[in-house]
C-alpha cells in the first residue's frame, strides 16, 4: 500500500478504481486499482489517489503504452498533469506512480455522482480551472462515505440542474450551514471555511479563530503569500457584498464629526409587570385599557414569567392590543385550523414525493439536524424522546410550508425555542414565531440585506458615541464589526442566558424607547468592554476571541440600564446627526444648530418633547410603585409623542 502524504489520514478507501481502457472487454488490465485519501495538512485538506503495488502485467509495455496514450488523450482536453521528470515517464511530485494525482478542496468546482442502481458507484472530481479529473470507481465500498468527509471542508449542494451534481459553496447551503460552523466547526475546518468562504465563517464559529488565522490564510494562497494584515481585513470584507461600513461610500452620507452628546443619565430599572398590574389594565371583557403604559412598565422592567405566556402574544402581534377576549379565542380557532392544515402539507408527503423534492429532504435534514442540539441542557428539551423536541420539529417543518422560499435556515431553531418554552403550545408557538420572523425575515434571506443594513448603523451609532474606539478597531482591522454579526443575526440568543434572553427579548419588543434598540443594546455591550480591548492593545484575533468568549458572562440588567441611558442621552442632544435620527426613528425631527432659538424652534420643540416625554413616563415607574398609577397617567397623555414607529 503506498503511504499517503504527511498529514492527518481522515478518510481512506481501498478498492477505488479508474478504469482507463473503453474496449467492450473484461480484460482486468483495463481497471487501475488505488487507494483514495482525505488527508489534512497545514496548508490545506487534500483528495490523493494512490495507485495500488501490483504484478507486472503480462501483456507487457505495449499495453502499458496503451494506457498512456490514452490518458494523454485525457489530459488534452482535462487533466493536466505534472511535468515530466525523466524521458519516458510521468511521475507525481512525490514520487507515486503516473496514476497517482492529489488536489487542494480548496481547488474543487464540482463532483459528478452516478445515476442510482447503474453498478459500481464512481465519482468524478471538476476542479475551478474546468480540469475534469477521471471516475474513480468504488468497487469495495460506498461514495457516500467520502462525501461526508468532505463536507467537514467544504458545503456541498445539489445543482438544480442536474441532482447527480454537487455544488462546492453554494450560497444557499453556505448560509443555511453557518451555524453548523458556530457549533462543531474544528478549527482547521473552520481555517478552510474562510479561505473560501469568509460570509459563512465570519458569520459563525469565531470561537475557534486561533492566533495563526492570518497566517493560514496567507499560507497556500501565491496571492495573498505577501499580503499586510490590513488588507486581509478587506479580504474579509469582500464576502459580504455591500457591505461597506464608510459612511462616505454610502449614497446620500452625512459625515458623522465629534458632537458633544451632554451628561448620560442615570438609569434604573422597575420590578417586572405584576399579575395584578397586568388585570388592572384589562377592562371587563378583555381589553388593554392602556397598551402604552403596559409596554412602558415591560421596557422599564420586563415580565414576571406567569404572564409570559399571555402578554407576549401581544407583544409579538399574534394578539391585537385593543381586541376582546371573546375575539382573541376566535382568533386562536381560526389560526388553529390554519396551523394543522399547513402541518397536513408536510406530514402527508409520501417518500416518493419526498425524493422528488431535493428543497424539501434539505430543510427536513437540517431541522432535524438542529432541533437535535437546540438548548438540550433546558429541561424542557432535555433526553431522548422528548415532546420538547418533537414539537420544535413539527414547527419549523410548518414554517416551511408556511414561507417555502426562505424554508428553514440554521439559527432560526434558536428564535423559536424561547418562544415555545413559554407558550408550552404547538399552535401558539408557531404563530408567534411567524409574528417574530416577520421582524427577522431579512436576517436569514440569502442577500442578507437586513445584516449588511445594521452593520452599517451600529457602525454609525458607534462612531458618534465614541469615534476614537471606532478608530481603534479599524487600526485594529476590525471595523466591519464582524463580531457582532452572531449578536444581530439571532438576538443576542447564544450571548445571554435562557431566562436573560426571556428578559432581553420582552423588553426589545415594545419597540420602545426608539427605533433599533437592539443597535444601542450592541453598543452598550461594545462600551462595557472597550477598557480592556484597548488597554491590552487587542488585535484582530484578540478582539474576535474576547467578543465571543463573553457569551454567557453578560449582565442583562445592565446592559439594559445602559443602552436605555445612551438612547436617552442621544434623544436630549439638539445636534443629532440626520443619520442617526433616521436610525433611531426620529426621522422627522429638524436638527438643530448651536445658533437656534432653543426656546421657540420649532425642529427643538418636537425633538426635545419627544426626550422629555420618555423621561416623564419611564422615570416615575423606576421610583416607588406608588407612582405607577400617576406614570400611567402620563403615558395616556403622551402617548401621541412616542418616538415608536406608527
Amino acid at each position: 500500500m503506498a503511504a499517503p502524504a504527511s498529514g492527518k489520514v481522515v478518510y481512506e478507501q481501498e478498492g477505488v478504481f479508474i478504469h482507463s481502457s473503453c474496449a467492450k472487454n473484461d480484460d482486468q488490465d483495463s481497471l487501475i486499482s488505488g487507494i483514495l485519501h482525505v488527508i489534512e495538512k497545514d496548508s490545506s485538506s487534500v483528495v490523493e489517489w494512490t495507485q495500488t503495488p501490483k504484478e507486472k502485467s503480462p501483456r507487457g509495455s505495449d499495453h502499458q503504452n496503451n494506457y498512456e496514450a490514452e490518458w494523454d488523450m485525457v489530459n488534452t482536453v482535462s487533466y493536466k498533469k505534472k511535468p515530466r521528470s525523466n524521458g519516458d515517464a510521468t511521475t507525481h511530485a512525490n514520487g507515486e506512480s503516473k496514476w497517482s494525482f492529489q488536489f487542494s478542496l480548496t481547488d474543487l468546482k464540482s463532483i459528478k455522482q452516478n445515476k442510482e442502481g447503474m453498478g459500481w458507484s464512481y465519482l468524478v472530481f471538476c476542479l475551478k480551472d474546468d480540469v475534469i479529473l477521471p471516475a474513480l470507481h468504488f468497487h469495495h465500498g460506498d461514495s457516500k462515505l467520502l462525501i461526508v468527509s468532505l463536507e467537514k471542508y467544504v458545503v456541498l449542494c445539489e445543482s438544480p440542474q442536474d441532482k447527480r451534481i454537487l455544488l462546492v459553496n453554494c450560497q444557499n447551503k453556505s448560509l443555511s450551514q453557518s451555524f453548523e460552523n458556530l457549533l462543531d466547526e474544528p478549527t482547521y475546518g473552520l481555517i478552510q471555511k474562510l479561505k473560501k468562504d469568509p460570509y459563512t465563517a465570519t458569520m459563525g464559529g469565531f470561537s475557534k479563530v486561533t492566533n495563526y488565522i492570518f497566517d493560514s490564510l496567507r499560507g497556500s494562497d501565491p496571492s495573498t503569500q505577501q499580503r499586510p494584515p490590513s488588507e486581509m481585513a478587506d479580504f474579509l470584507s469582500d464576502a459580504i457584498p455591500g457591505l461597506k461600513i464608510n459612511q462616505q461610500e454610502e449614497p446620500g452620507f452625512e459625515v458623522i464629526t465629534r458632537i458633544d452628546l451632554g451628561k448620560r443619565p442615570d438609569v434604573i430599572r422597575r420590578e417586572p409587570l405584576s399579575a395584578e398590574e397586568w388585570t388592572k389594565n384589562m377592562d371587563s371583557e378583555g381589553r388593554i385599557l392602556d397598551a402604552d403604559s403596559i409596554k412602558q412598565m415591560i421596557f422599564k422592567g420586563g415580565l414576571c414569567h406567569a404572564l409570559r405566556k399571555e402578554v407576549w402574544k401581544f407583544l409579538l402581534g399574534y394578539f391585537p392590543w385593543h381586541s376582546t377576549r371573546e375575539e382573541r379565542t376566535n382568533l386562536q380557532k381560526r389560526k388553529t385550523d390554519e396551523y394543522f392544515r399547513m402541518k397536513l402539507q408536510w406530514k402527508s408527503v409520501s417518500d416518493e414525493q419526498e425524493k422528488r423534492n431535493s428543497r424539501l429532504r434539505d430543510y427536513k435534514s437540517l431541522i432535524e439536524k438542529d432541533v437535535n442540539r437546540t438548548d438540550r441542557t433546558n429541561k424542557f428539551y432535555e433526553g431522548q424522546d422528548n415532546p420538547g423536541l418533537i414539537l420544535l420539529h413539527d414547527i419549523l417543518m410548518t414554517y416551511c410550508m408556511y414561507d417555502f422560499d426562505l424554508g428553514y435556515v440554521q439559527g432560526m431553531s434558536d428564535l423559536l425555542s424561547p418562544v415555545l418554552y413559554v407558550m408550552e403550545n404547538e399552535v401558539d408557538a408557531f404563530w408567534c414565531f411567524v409574528s417574530y420572523m416577520d421582524q427577522m425575515h431579512e436576517n436569514f434571506e440569502e442577500q442578507m440585506q437586513g445584516m449588511k443594513t445594521q452593520l452599517i448603523q451600529l457602525s454609525t451609532l458607534l462612531r458618534l458615541l465614541d469615534s476614537g474606539f471606532c478608530s481603534y478597531l479599524e487600526s485594529q482591522d476590525s471595523g466591519y464589526l464582524y463580531f457582532c454579526f452572531r449578536w444581530l443575526l439571532i438576538r443576542f440568543k447564544r450571548e445571554f442566558s435562557f431566562q436573560d434572553i426571556l428578559r432581553l427579548w420582552e423588553v426589545m419588543w415594545t419597540e420602545l424607547p426608539c427605533q433599533n434598540f437592539h443597535l444601542l443594546i450592541c453598543c452598550a455591550i461594545l462600551e462595557s468592554e472597550k477598557q480592556q480591548i484597548m488597554d491590552k492593545h487587542y488585535g484582530f484575533n484578540e478582539i474576535l476571541k474576547h467578543i465571543n468568549e463573553l457569551s454567557m458572562k453578560i449582565d442583562v440588567e445592565d446592559i439594559l440600564c445602559k443602552a436605555e441611558a445612551i438612547s436617552t442621552q442621544m434623544m436630549n442632544c439638539k445636534e443629532l446627526p440626520q443619520a442617526v435620527c433616521e436610525i433611531l426613528g426620529m426621522e422627522n425631527s429638524a436638527v438643530t444648530t448651536p445658533d437656534s432659538d432653543t426656546g421657540e424652534d420649532e425642529g427643538v420643540t418636537v425633538m426635545s418633547r419627544s426626550a422629555s416625554t420618555y423621561q416623564n413616563i419611564s422615570m416615575p415607574v423606576s421610583a416607588a410603585n406608588g407612582t405607577r398609577e400617576n406614570a400611567q397617567q402620563m403615558a395616556v397623555t403622551h402617548s401621541a409623542n412616542r418616538l415608536t414607529p406608527t
